[in-house]
Formats: structure tokens, sequence, C-alpha cells
């Protein structure tokens, strides 16, 4: 009796690392987007994409602020559907992608905000580390797919200042105002897979 109580011990306490392990997401970028939209000519907004992207957000259990983000994306792969402008983006007037070839972004807090979350990390851009919070609609969605496996999806925002990232080029309008505008709204959706447990 004593030998099964002590071997039951033995096996829960071996179990209790698996149980308390956090789960790994990755991102599922062909249902994924990376996008963004800024003031052009001070009268329409210019719309675009980052087309290749990738990171993992790690969870301890269903509670979402124990969540850890990371994220890279590549700002070569730029498209705002006009191929001279998207050249222009890459070149050294705004991401110098063959000087910074990644983006990053790593959380560093997840917090209840309302009725979703707020999640503050440190945005590497251009060679510039700014901290930047990301407004996440809530609750966060989770479904068993036709394949077995486990999804979740989130919607965030956020809205940067260029300038604060080093990429400043400009031209004054003849009539005031300039080309391009300086705040950035950032507008991301992920679809996460949950890897499976080893």
């Amino acid at each position: 009796m004593i030998r099964r109580f002590v071997l039951g011990v033995a096996l829960f306490v071996l179990a209790l690392p698996a149980l308390a392990s956090p789960a790994t997401w990755d991102i599922d970028t062909a249902h994924s987007t990376v996008g963004f939209g800024i003031k052009h000519l001070m009268v329409s907004t210019v719309r675009g994409n980052f087309n290749t992207f990738g990171g993992t957000v790690t969870l301890d259990g269903d509670d979402p602020t124990t969540a850890e983000i990371s994220v890279t994306i590549d700002p070569a792969s730029i498209d705002t559907r006009e191929a001279k402008r998207d050249e222009h983006l890459r070149s050294a007037d705004f991401f110098n992608v063959a000087t910074y070839p990644t983006m990053t972004f790593t959380s560093t807090k997840v917090a209840k905000a309302g009725a979703g979350f707020a999640i503050t990390g440190n945005l590497t851009m251009h060679g510039v580390t700014r901290e930047v919070v990301l407004a996440v609609d809530g609750p966060l969605a989770t479904v068993k797919d036709p394949w077995g496996g486990m999804r979740a999806g989130l919607h965030a925002t956020t809205t940067i200042n260029r300038k604060d990232f080093g990429l400043t080029w400009n031209k004054a309008l003849e009539a005031g105002g300039v080309v391009v505008g300086d705040e950035v709204k950032v507008a991301i959706d992920l679809e996460l897979i949950q890897k499976p447990a080893k």
C-alpha cells in the first residue's frame, strides 16, 4: 500500500512540469495580416501590408495576461500595390532595407483593458527601438479546426509616429502641408496555431 502511494506521488511529481509547461502558438501567416495606413497629400489614406512575417505566442494556461509575444517582419516585403512607391519605401529615404533588413516586436507586458487587452512591447524598426502599446479586441477567440488542431485569433491596433523611428523623408506642398503624414495607423489580424505538446 505504501509502495503504491509513493509510486503515485512520484508519478504526479514527474507529471507536474508537463502540466505546468506553457503552450506555444505559431502565427499562421496564410490567414494573418500586418497592415498599416498613412495619409497621402493630406487628403487620402494609403494602405499597405507587410507580406513576410512570422512569430510565436507563448501562453501559460488560459490567461492571456501571461502571453509572451515575439514577431519578426521583413520590411522589404512591403506592399502598397504600387511598385515604384514600394521601391521608394525600401530605399534609404524610408526603411533602408539594405541596412535594416528586419523589424521586430517583443512584448513586455499584457494587461486587461476594458473588454480587451493592452500589449506593451518594444518595436524595433529602422534601427530604432521604441515602446508601443497594442490595443487588442477581446475576448480572444479559440476554436478547434477540422484537422484536430487548436486555433486562436486576435485583432490589434496601434498608432505610431514614423519620425520616432528615424523615418523623416517628406516634401512640402505648395498649398501647405506635406506629401506623407507622420502618423501611421497599424492594424494586425493574427490567426495562431497551437503547437502539439511534446
